[in-house]
C-alpha cells in the first residue's frame, strides 16, 4: 500500500458518515437552512477537541479493525489527527506542511508539491469550518434522519475516485456537529469513525501541532 493511500485512509475519516436509520431527502429550502446552521456553528468554533473510535471493515476479514484516538483543530488550519491504540500514529497539517509520526518514524511533506495531500488538507479544514459543501468537488445528497442529518458526498475528481467512492457525514440534530464519518472505498470496504467527548473553544497549546 502506498504512503498516499495509507495516509488517506487514516486521515480522511475526519469528514464523512452514515446512519442506519430512516432517511428522508431534504427539500432545497431545508438544505439551505441546514447549511446555514452548519456554517454558523463552524464560524463560532476556534478550537476543537474530540476523541474518536475508528472501525475499518474489510471484506476479507470477519471482524472490523478497531482503533482509538483524538482529533485536535485550531484555527485557522491546524489539524492534529492522532491514533493512540492499538498503535501510536500522528498526522499534523500545519503551514502548508504535512508532518507524520509513525511510532517514532517521522516524515515531512510539502503540500504545495503534492496535489493529493493538499486536497486532503483542504477537505479536512473544510469539514471543520463548515465550507465542505462544494459542488465543484462533489455531488451531494441531503437527508433527515430519525435523529440528525446525513450528507452524502460523491467525489467528482478522478484521482480521488481511485481511493473513495463515497463520503458520508452524519450531523447531530440540534448542535449540527459532525457525529460520525464513513468512507466507502471502490471495492465496498469502508471506514467508520464515531466522535465522542467533543469540546469546542477550549485552550489548545501550539505544542500540540509539533512532532
Amino acid at each position: 500500500m502506498t504512503l498516499a493511500r495509507t495516509l488517506f485512509l487514516l486521515v480522511l475519516p475526519f469528514f464523512m458518515a452514515m446512519s442506519l436509520y430512516a432517511q428522508t431527502p431534504l427539500t432545497k429550502q431545508q438544505q439551505d437552512a441546514f447549511k446555514q446552521e452548519v456554517l454558523l456553528k463552524a464560524k463560532n468554533t476556534t478550537t476543537l477537541s474530540s476523541d474518536f473510535i475508528q472501525s475499518k471493515h474489510l471484506s476479507m476479514l470477519d471482524n472490523a479493525i478497531v482503533s482509538y484516538g483524538k482529533m485536535l483543530f485550531k484555527a485557522p488550519e491546524n489539524i492534529r489527527w492522532e491514533y493512540t491504540s492499538p498503535k501510536p500514529y500522528a498526522v499534523i497539517f500545519k503551514d502548508e506542511m504535512l508532518y507524520v509520526n509513525n511510532d517514532g518514524k517521522k516524515d515531512e511533506i510539502k503540500l504545495s508539491s503534492n496535489k493529493l495531500f493538499r486536497n486532503f488538507n483542504t477537505l479536512i479544514v473544510q469539514s471543520v469550518n463548515g465550507t465542505m459543501f462544494d459542488d465543484s468537488q462533489f455531488d451531494m445528497s441531503y437527508f433527515k434522519l430519525d435523529s440528525g442529518y446525513l450528507v452524502r458526498f460523491l467525489p467528482k475528481e478522478k484521482r480521488l475516485k481511485r481511493f473513495v467512492s463515497a463520503f458520508e457525514l452524519t450531523f447531530t440534530e440540534t448542535a449540527f456537529d459532525v457525529a460520525e464519518v464513513k468512507i466507502v472505498e471502490p471495492n465496498d470496504d469502508y471506514t467508520l469513525v464515531v466522535f465522542k467527548n467533543r469540546s469546542a473553544n477550549i485552550s489548545i497549546s501550539e505544542e500540540k501541532f509539533k512532532l
